[in-house]
């Protein structure tokens, strides 16, 4: 198991020197784009939009790093001459959400962002699952619900969270493992019949892969964009966490034989072994983190780590926010 350090290299530095001195590059072609959907109040911080004037600039909301970290990874993909590019989407059924402001402070962040929709709620998901959705990330966990329903990936966001200073790289991207990359199998086991039962379930069934999670196609993206700059010998500008509460000894062999069946790898490891996640989230400092447990989420809001609530399996019967 590694634990990289978040403290960027020299190569990552490159990347970060050419996107900020060069033109803003052309916009992803959506034919060819990794869709990530985000609603303008994670984005930006509208709490006092009534406030000041339209001039004055939003300032950046809780998914302000994350996109900010995919734009870079754009950035380098670019130098490899490669079209399969993040294009980010903000979608929001809150005509108050759209003006002047908002179109300011994309041009302000330099945020490279040209497509915006106001939809009914009714059609959000179908407008979703049109774009090919990868990722959508939003404060309102029942649309965030019905998405996951619909199979696209999709997590709940907090913008009152203070979080703390981040770099843009490379892109730290954290996540549980049962009910957000796996399913909520062994979850379930465990709910219903205990964590002795759980133990001796996973060790019978250690070499059968777990069913996919919500997350699992936004985990397999990021790792065939690493491969591209693996397979060049580039610098890559993602780097990408599993922090689990299980046990590497009692239950860590049915993950990792998961993982190899999907032939999909993380960079670091951490099999907990129900420890605490906090400390290990403030020494990775993700530029997002997703899980499944309102308790894990709770605890890295109150340490400034962004955090992302997935609403599904057998922890979320209730459509409830975790407590703050």
């Amino acid at each position: 198991m590694s634990a990289a350090s978040p403290v960027r290299g020299d190569g990552a530095q490159a990347i970060v020197s050419k996107w900020t001195s060069d033109k803003k590059p052309l916009l992803p072609k959506p034919e060819k784009a990794v869709t990530v959907a985000v609603s303008p109040r994670v984005l930006f911080n509208m709490a006092t939009e009534e406030q000041e004037s339209e001039e004055q600039p939003f300032k950046p909301g809780v998914a302000f790093p994350f996109v900010k970290g995919l734009m870079v990874v754009n950035a380098a993909l670019r130098e490899l001459d490669d079209v399969e590019l993040f294009d980010i989407i903000l979608v929001t059924s809150d005509p108050t959400h759209v003006g002047i402001r908002l179109i300011n402070s994309i041009n302000h962040y330099d945020l490279v962002t040209d497509r915006l929709y106001l939809t009914e709620e009714i059609s959000l998901v179908d407008h979703l699952k049109a774009w090919q959705t990868k990722l959508y990330l939003s404060e309102n966990p029942e649309r965030v619900r019905e998405a996951i329903a619909e199979g696209i990936p999709a997590a709940t966001m907090f913008p009152e969270q203070r979080t703390n200073e981040l770099n843009d790289t490379p892109l730290r991207v954290a996540f549980d493992g049962d009910a957000v990359i796996f399913s909520d199998q062994a979850e379930i086991v465990t709910q219903t019949q205990g964590l002795d039962d759980f133990f001796q379930h996973e060790a019978q069934h250690q070499d059968i892969p777990l069913p996919q999670g919500p997350l699992n196609s936004f985990l397999e993206v990021l790792w065939n964009l690493q491969k591209k700059f693996h397979n060049s010998g580039a610098d890559c500008p993602i780097h990408t966490y599993l922090v689990t509460s299980r046990g590497i000894a009692r239950s860590g062999a049915r993950a990792l034989n998961t993982l190899r069946s999907w032939d999909v790898q993380f960079d670091s490891f951490f099999f907990l072994g129900g420890a605490p996640k906090g400390p290990t989230l403030q020494r990775i400092h993700p530029h997002i983190f997703f899980d499944d447990q309102r308790f894990h989420i709770t605890q890295a809001l109150e340490l400034g780590i962004i955090a992302a609530h997935v609403p599904y399996g057998v922890n979320n019967t209730t459509p409830q926010r975790p407590t703050e």
